[in-house]
């Protein structure tokens, strides 16, 4: 995946929080829905980010950052707890 790549697919997922709260605030979908639904973009967001700092670090190291790999939700999310 290129850096090109994650970003396009930050980009779609900030559309689609657009989309949820706008959603939300013409009543198709409830806050719970919302937040649920919220909550699994910011994770994904988070992924997103985290590759793209890992491969631009691998990259100014000297290294292919076609060999980094994504990390798990739970790796992402728990980083720093």
């Amino acid at each position: 995946m290129s850096d090109e790549n994650v970003l396009g697919r930050i980009g779609e997922l900030v559309e689609e929080e657009h989309k949820l709260r706008q959603q939300l605030a013409s009543g198709e979908i409830s806050t719970e829905e919302e937040h649920a639904r919220l909550r699994s973009l910011e994770e994904a967001l988070d992924q997103c980010w985290d590759l793209l700092r890992r491969r631009r670090s691998a990259r100014s190291q000297g290294e292919d950052a076609e060999d980094v790999p994504a990390r798990s939700v739970g790796e992402v999310e728990g980083y720093l707890q």
